[in-house]
């Protein structure tokens, strides 16, 4: 009796469990029914933008993401230290060379095809390891009241020439500067870079940050600066207080001063969130994603799902950029050379 007693007791409380997972189905979903879950985002990204498509991707999804924010080389180099053991899900940063880094050490997972259809093959490596998710290019600002028109130089690599000794400035410590090295080293070749940087160390002014460099021209500190695009509109879209004597140069014509450097995107081959992370990826290069990225403040320029950039960008396809694939913008041999060159 005793048994059967107990027996109908386990019915009745199997029962009960039963109805109370009934009742929650019926209810908001939680994490585990939806297939959510929770990844973490090692962020090199502006930290506005990357809070905009975390926010936006969770309200989708349900997803949860942390994020920890540091520069593009800092990420990248915890990320190799961490290797297999690493607690980031997904990597963004600004610039292509920190990915080809952590690609070199074989701690990406293949991007998924969904994400991969999304971007063109002339924004994400050949390799497929990664993708891009933003773009920026590179631009001479300077200031029209001391260099005319006709005075601008004709490619960047004049910029080594003699007769620009003190006239311009550059932030060569900084991701971006150095990924603009990256591409003139693809390119051109070490022989040719070396050239350069050596010429760059007579002629130039360093700054420490491509906004301050800007403002040392809007100021008549410096006649001019090589800098990403970004920057000046940026500013000009605030109150313009630093960029008003300013105006921007495209050098165009494939030159290496017309390079577009692809932000990327990468799912790490650790992940223990692999699908959630292929899903943000693909969330980021997708239409939503894009769309937050122009609407922004970033001003970066949109590279996936055919969305448009922010109308006062010069188009992406009238920049005349060269054609480099980003899995071959070697950071190591870029330190190499710019130490080398007194530069860092």
């Amino acid at each position: 009796m005793k048994i059967r007693k107990n027996m109908l007791a386990g019915i009745a409380l199997a029962a009960t469990a039963v109805m109370g997972l009934t009742a929650c189905s019926t209810g908001a979903p939680t994490p585990a029914a939806s297939g959510a879950g929770e990844i973490t985002v090692y962020n090199a990204q502006h930290e506005s933008l990357a809070q905009e498509w975390v926010d936006a991707f969770t309200k989708e999804t349900g997803i949860k993401v942390t994020v920890r924010h540091g520069s593009d080389t800092e990420m990248s180099n915890q990320i190799i230290q961490e290797g297999k053991a690493s607690p980031a899900d997904v990597f963004l940063t600004e610039n292509s060379p920190a990915m080809a880094q952590v690609e070199n050490a074989g701690l990406f997972a293949d991007v998924d095809k969904a994400t991969i259809d999304q971007v063109p093959a002339e924004f994400r490596p050949s390799t497929n390891k990664w993708t891009g998710i933003a773009a920026r290019s590179t631009v001479f600002v300077y200031d029209p009241a001391k260099i005319s028109k006709d005075q601008l130089p004709k490619s960047m690599l004049d910029l080594a020439k003699p007769e620009w000794k003190g006239k311009w400035a550059a932030s060569p410590t900084g991701a971006d500067f150095q990924a603009i090295v990256a591409a003139l080293l693809e390119l051109k070749g070490e022989e040719a870079t070396t050239a350069w940087l050596a010429g760059m160390k007579e002629n130039f002014t360093a700054y420490k940050g491509n906004s301050t460099a800007m403002k040392a021209v809007n100021a008549g500190e410096i006649d001019a600066a090589l800098i990403y695009h970004y920057y000046y509109y940026g500013d000009q879209a605030k109150t313009g207080e630093n960029s008003k004597n300013v105006q921007p140069f495209y050098f165009k014509n494939q030159d290496p001063g017309a390079f577009v450097s692809v932000s990327g995107g990468g799912v790490l081959a650790s992940s223990k969130n692999a699908d959630a992370a292929q899903k943000f990826l693909t969330f980021v290069t997708g239409k939503t994603g894009q769309e937050i990225l122009k609407n922004g403040t970033s001003f970066e320029y949109a590279v996936g799902s055919g969305v448009a950039s922010n109308d006062k960008l010069v188009p992406l396809k009238d920049l005349q950029a060269p054609t480099v694939d980003p899995a071959k913008l070697n950071s190591a041999k870029v330190t190499e050379l710019m130490t080398k060159a007194g530069l860092l």
